[in-house]
């Protein structure tokens, strides 16, 4: 895999009666990439993918691919806690032409051990070949580490298991990875606020929530760290670093899609158990995204409210 940089993990935009807005996710793709992103992610943890149903989930993979019309690759959200299902959910995405990568992340709830944890993302591996496979380490969403010694025996055992977007938020962690993993393996820091810290310990990139918000400067952020100019990174980063940490001051996507909304690029609507943020944290958002100048060209379509399903 040669791919490095800025990936959106993108929103699964909904209407009002929660089926999903197509025409907005079009839109969508068409911005980020008119934007400058290098990559795009479907369905994943911040696309909501856990409340779609199969059929939206591969129409959604599908859409973006279309879209995208091959100007950035387009990586394909695939995770499960039960290694059989996950197995067939990739039978399906194998069907799908212009996957240009999967992402899985740790089986949540389980708790595997290490050794459950490879047998796991080999099975899905092996089904996936040739497609790669990005594995996603996300401890606080799963309540399971994948420990670098796991990783490099992954990608020891299968030659599509090319990348991992690491969110465990530990330095140490991607210092670690970067020390043992093989050349040409890709490591991608899962949290914005630590991506130039990634970065700077050898990591090839960002998998992003805010760049849902502001695609051309994250990008411009990591193509910097990525280019040794690290004044303009850091300048961009203490610029954005208010909005890494407002884009979780509720669950993640609720304050992405907020913004979203208040920029006019889709609704904030969202699948129950998430819920629109609090008018509080609402207003706070606001406040915010007008300080760092996400708002002054961004038209508010009427009647947009928020809804939950």
């Amino acid at each position: 895999m040669e791919l490095t940089g800025c990936g959106t993990a993108l929103v699964t935009p909904f209407k009002a009666d929660g089926s999903v807005d197509e025409p907005a996710l079009w839109s969508l793709v068409n911005w980020q990439i008119e934007s400058g992103i290098d990559f795009l992610l479907a369905c994943g943890s911040t696309g909501e993918a856990a409340t779609l149903d199969e059929e939206e989930w591969l129409r959604a993979v599908r859409l973006v691919i279309e879209a995208a019309a091959g100007r950035v690759p387009v990586w394909a959200g695939c995770t499960h806690n039960s290694t059989r299902t996950v197995v067939r959910l990739a039978s399906q995405l194998r069907r799908v032409p212009g996957v240009a990568c999967v992402l899985s992340a740790n089986p949540y709830y389980n708790k595997p051990t290490q050794e459950g944890q490879f047998q796991h993302f080999l099975a899905l591996a092996r089904e996936l070949d040739p497609i790669p496979l990005c594995v996603y380490n996300v401890p606080g969403r799963t309540a399971a580490n994948l420990e670098p010694e796991t990783v490099a025996r992954l990608a020891s055992a299968a030659r599509n298991i090319q990348a991992i977007k690491e969110a465990s938020g530990k330095v140490s962690q991607f210092a670690e990875l970067t020390h043992i993993m093989p050349r040409g393996f890709k490591i991608f820091s899962g949290d914005d606020g630590l991506a130039l810290a990634a970065i700077a310990v050898g990591a090839q990139g960002l998998i992003s929530v805010a760049s849902n918000e502001a695609p051309a400067e994250v990008t411009q952020m990591i193509r910097a760290a990525l280019d040794n100019n690290w004044s303009e990174a850091r300048e961009l980063e203490r610029r954005y670093s208010r909005l890494f940490d407002a884009n979780f001051w509720e669950s993640n996507p609720s304050p992405v899609k907020t913004v979203l909304s208040l920029m006019g690029r889709c609704s904030d609507t969202v699948r129950l158990p998430l819920v629109p943020p609090l008018a509080g944290t609402r207003a706070r958002l606001e406040r915010l995204a007008g300080e760092i100048g996400l708002l002054k060209h961004a038209p508010i379509p009427a009647g947009v409210r928020s809804e939950v399903y």
